[in-house]
């Protein structure tokens, strides 16, 4: 079967992904992508848009497989159209995601990036960011949504000392965190962490409404998917100081431009949407991707179809 991972790959990825006769193609090598759509049967698709008119050239496409969840990143009305099935990873990355969350936590309040660049700047102390330094435990933490990720974080955060409340459309039962409504929480929240999908209801669930709610001096955390936030509703957050810092792994437009505000601000901690980044992810998603590309062959439904 010939399948196509449409992602960069480093050396030790690339070698696993030949021994699974898996053919790399970068995303910006558009070239190599237009070469081997033709006969590609299956596509790990990753982060870089799967169009409509990806999908035209490839007449052999028999599945596109999403290798992470969420699937805004692929045109699914023309997969529709030609009858091609789109399958997901629901939970391959949720331990990564939920780690780089508290990761994303921990570097903006011990303010760990700064301290790094200092250091390797030549200096040892610097008495202007020793204000405002926190620690994470006692602080209460708000997850917005509460799927897999959050379920794997909540127990890390207790752990930590950190009382938990949570949003989600509806309650969620046996949940070790309390629920809030929306508002409530981000009044209570110092920090919020964001966990939701990007369809057109979530779409700026943090606005310049919801940032003048949250919690003077609080942290915004998203790891999940940056049309989650109104980018330039948070730069002026964060640049008031009406929030104290962000961590984000995830932007509006990826990747971030040059001179994005966001690259500036010194309470910001960036991370190039790597959060599903880790060799674990990539040994339970590309076992479920090749179960499901031996599904395709046999005609047996496929796991975790989306359409």
């Amino acid at each position: 079967m010939n399948i196509v991972y449409h992602a960069a790959a480093g050396p030790d990825l690339a070698a696993r992904l030949a021994r699974l006769g898996v053919s790399v193609c970068r995303e910006d090598d558009t070239e190599t992508l237009n070469r081997l759509l033709p006969d590609c049967e299956v596509l790990w698709h990753v982060l870089q848009p799967c169009t409509a008119g990806m999908i035209a050239a490839a007449p052999r496409l028999k599945l596109i497989q999403k290798i992470g969840v969420g699937v805004n990143t692929i045109d699914l009305e023309a997969a529709q159209q030609r009858g091609i099935p789109v399958c997901n990873l629901p939970g391959t990355n949720a331990r990564a995601v939920a780690e780089l969350a508290l990761g994303l936590m921990l570097s903006v309040l011990r303010r760990i990036p700064s301290f790094d660049r200092g250091l390797r700047a030549g200096t040892w102390t610097d008495a202007g960011l020793q204000d405002g330094i926190n620690e994470l435990g006692g602080l209460t933490v708000g997850l917005i949504g509460f799927g897999a990720i959050p379920k794997i974080l909540t127990p890390m955060l207790a752990a930590m000392g950190c009382p938990v409340i949570y949003y989600a459309r509806t309650r969620v039962a046996g949940a070790r965190a309390e629920y809030r409504p929306l508002d409530r929480m981000l009044t209570e929240a110092d920090i919020v962490s964001l966990h939701l999908p990007l369809v057109p209801e979530t779409r700026h669930v943090i606005n310049a409404e919801a940032l003048s709610r949250m919690k003077p001096g609080a942290i915004l955390i998203n790891s999940a998917r940056g049309g989650l936030v109104d980018q330039p509703a948070l730069i002026r957050a964060l640049e008031s100081g009406r929030l104290a810092g962000a961590g984000l792994d995830v932007f509006e437009t990826e990747p971030l431009a040059p001179g994005d505000p966001l690259l500036s601000l010194p309470n910001v901690v960036l991370t190039p949407h790597i959060g599903w980044l880790t060799i674990g992810t990539f040994d339970r998603s590309f076992a479920l991707a090749a179960e499901n590309c031996r599904r395709v062959v046999a005609g047996e439904p496929l796991l975790h179809r989306v359409v």
